[in-house]
């Protein structure tokens, strides 16, 4: 014990010796704590593999990990082990110290944007929980750092009229036959978007085998990359999904394993049509969000909202993002309140 009245150990395992608080002043509890310590102490590995560096950790730790993971994640995974490696070269993996762990806080984290932090965090915890779980750490030096708080910015979802004027003005183009008849096809993009809910690569790879018209269902498979949660849903097809199906097939006649939209993007005509009626620049996903809101706006309970939207949660995700509604919704709905 000293003087401050705390229990502190003393331990040594190889050439590495370990001092630490045992953060209390009653003898029993100390003796217990000493012991889980010794325990941790005991585990820890006296291989070569102690003597390794960060990078080289965090890529063993990457490449147990990115084989079950979307293209995406992956991408974003490197990212953050390449803006983590610089706080860390030329440490062993064993003798990294919260001070480590502070100066990439310090330094980078406190300036990038919140969400791209809390990805390095999780990036950091996960190499370092690896480094642990394989005896070569005792504890996790980057537990204690806390996330900073991500503010989620308000969605912008375009009206009913909004969402009309945009597909009447992809249409229209600029008013040349030629030009029309290329801008089809993204008008009918979006509006495929708007009507099954689908992310942009789901909605890309659906094929005419996928809409049963006998059955009034849609299956969304992903194609070769798949949906995001890796299962394929079948959603029921309202009657302006359906209606934009037949009217899509009977124009084109296509054959079953032909892709019901004939790009993969609207970006292009979408950026230029909400630029000429003034409004703000709708993305691809503001169209999934849009078939939401609608849905749910329309009396559509959310849990059933959200597994047409291919969530896994029951709900809990859709209640947060579409729990809000419009404000010309709730003004009606407000009107419908009586005492």
């Amino acid at each position: 014990m000293e003087q401050t009245g705390g229990y502190y150990a003393l331990l040594k395992r190889a050439d590495k010796q370990f001092r630490r608080s045992l953060k209390t002043k009653d003898r029993k509890l100390a003796d217990r704590r000493l012991a889980e310590l010794r325990a941790q102490v005991g585990n820890l590995s006296i291989t070569e593999d102690a003597r390794l560096s960060f990078d080289e950790i965090a890529q063993r730790w990457f490449d147990t990990t990115a084989h079950a993971l979307k293209a995406s994640t992956v991408t974003r995974r490197r990212t953050c082990l390449k803006n983590l490696s610089p706080f860390f070269a030329g440490v062993a993996i064993r003798n990294i110290q919260p001070h480590h762990c502070e100066r990439w806080l310090t330094e980078r984290g406190a300036r990038i944007a919140p969400q791209t932090m809390v990805h390095e965090l999780n990036a950091l915890r996960n190499v370092l929980d690896y480094a642990v779980s394989l005896g070569l750490m005792l504890s996790n030096p980057a537990k204690g750092i806390k996330r900073r708080k991500v503010v989620q910015a308000p969605m912008v979802i375009p009206t009913r009229e909004q969402f009309r004027r945009l597909i009447e003005t992809i249409r229209q183009s600029d008013g040349r036959l030629d030009s029309q008849q290329k801008a089809k096809p993204g008008a009918a993009f979006v509006e495929l978007l708007a009507y099954s809910g689908c992310r942009l690569h789901e909605a890309a790879s659906l094929v005419w085998s996928d809409a049963d018209f006998d059955k009034g269902t849609l299956s969304i498979t992903g194609g070769e990359r798949g949906t995001k949660n890796h299962e394929v849903r079948t959603i029921p097809m309202t009657d302006a999904l359906c209606g934009l199906l037949l009217r899509m097939k009977e124009e084109r006649k296509p054959q079953p394993s032909d892709r019901i939209a004939q790009f993969g993007s609207a970006r292009k005509c979408l950026i230029t049509a909400c630029r000429r009626l003034g409004y703000p620049e709708f993305t691809h996903h503001d169209f999934r969000h849009f078939f939401a809101t609608t849905c749910i706006e329309s009396g559509v309970d959310i849990p059933t909202v959200s597994r047409w939207l291919g969530h896994k949660d029951g709900g809990a995700l859709a209640m947060r993002v579409y729990g809000h509604l419009r404000q010309e919704h709730s003004l009606s709905a407000a009107k419908k309140v009586t005492f």
